[in-house]
C-alpha cells in the first residue's frame, strides 16, 4: 500500500503572528511502520495529537525516559528526538517563537529547556478545552479557527515581554549573516559574559547553540525544498564553512550525516515543507 498524506497549513489570526509560524495540520494513512527524527529547531514545539499518542523513544535531555504523549510541548535543544510510528500520524504542529512561548505557553522557552512536558502543565485547563473542542471538528479550517480563538485568550491575558536586548541578539544570532558573539555583545551594549548568561537564561540555549541551530534549521529546509542540490551547494548557501563542516553539525545536532537523513527520511511531514509556503501562509 502506498502511503497517503494530507493536511492544511494557514496562518494563525493577524494578531498572533509574532508569536508563532502557520498553523500546521497533518494527516499520513497507510506508511510502513519506522522512526521519524525529529530534528532542533530555533522553534518552541508544540504538537496535538488527533489519534494515537505521540511515541518518543529518544528524548533530548538525558534525565528524561521514553514516552508518549497526546499533547506536548517543548524548548529549544540541541539534540535530535527520534518518534516511533505505526505508519499513520494524525495531528497538528504549531512552532513558537520565543515570545510566542511567553505569551502563549506564559513561560520564558528556557523554563522548558530540553524536557518534553504535557501541554497541559503550561496551558492548564485551556489544553482539555483546546483538544476536545479540535477532536469533535472535522474540518481544518475550524480546528484553526478553534486555535485562533483559545490562543488570542492567552495572548491578552499574559506579559509577554522580553528584553529588547535579548530580542535584538536573538535577531542577529538566528539570520542568515549572523555575526560573531562578541560582535552581537557590542551591538547590544553588554559584555559577552553578560549576554551570554542573560541569553541562556531566556531561550534556554546560549548564542552560539541559537546560531548552529537556526543555520542546520535551514540547511535542512533548504534540502526539503530543493533535493537534487548537492550538500556541497547547501554548505555555501547556509554559511558553512564546507561540506565537511555541514556533515559534522549534522552529526553533531541531528545524531545523523545529512546524507542518511536523505535516505532515511520516510515520509516529508507538513512541518517540513519548503520554506516558500510558510512564508506565502503569513501573507
Amino acid at each position: 500500500m502506498t502511503g497517503v498524506s494530507e493536511g492544511m497549513r494557514a496562518a494563525p489570526a493577524t494578531p498572533l503572528r509574532p508569536y508563532l509560524g502557520p498553523y500546521e495540520g497533518y494527516r499520513l494513512v497507510g506508511y510502513g511502520p519506522g522512526v521519524h527524527l525529529g530534528t532542533p529547531a530555533p522553534e518552541v514545539t508544540v504538537v496535538l495529537s488527533l489519534d494515537a499518542p505521540v511515541s518518543i523513544t529518544t528524548t533530548c535531555h538525558p534525565e528524561q525516559p521514553e514516552g508518549s504523549w497526546d499533547a506536548l510541548a517543548s524548548g529549544l535543544a540541541t539534540t535530535a528526538v527520534t518518534i516511533a510510528h505505526d505508519g499513520n500520524q494524525h495531528g497538528i504542529q504549531l512552532a513558537l517563537t520565543p515570545a510566542g512561548s511567553r505569551a502563549l505557553l506564559g513561560v520564558p522557552s528556557a523554563a522548558l529547556g530540553a524536557w518534553i512536558v504535557d501541554l497541559d502543565d503550561v496551558l492548564g485547563s485551556d489544553t482539555t478545552e483546546l483538544v476536545d473542542r479540535i477532536a469533535a471538528e472535522p474540518l481544518w479550517p475550524r480546528r484553526f479557527a478553534i486555535l485562533d480563538e483559545i490562543l488570542l485568550r492567552r495572548a491578552s491575558g499574559i506579559e509577554s515581554s522580553i528584553d529588547p536586548h535579548l530580542r535584538r541578539a536573538w535577531h542577529l544570532l538566528t539570520g542568515p549573516d549572523a555575526p560573531r558573539v562578541i560582535d552581537v555583545a557590542r551591538d547590544v551594549g553588554w559584555s559577552r559574559r553578560h549576554l551570554i548568561t542573560r541569553f541562556s537564561a531566556e531561550y534556554g540555549i546560549g548564542p552560539k547553540d541559537a546560531m548552529r541551530v537556526a543555520r542546520f534549521d535551514r540547511s535542512k529546509r533548504l534540502q526539503r525544498r530543493s533535493p537534487d542540490m548537492t550538500l556541497a551547494a547547501v554548505a555555501a548557501h547556509c554559511g558553512f564553512a564546507d561540506q565537511s563542516h555541514l556533515a559534522r553539525e549534522w552529526r553533531s545536532l541531528a545524531g545523523v550525516p545529512p546524507s542518511t537523513w536523505r535516505a532515511d527520511e520516510q515520509f516529508p511531514l507538513v512541518q517540513d515543507t519548503e520554506d516558500a509556503q510558510r512564508a506565502s501562509s503569513r501573507a
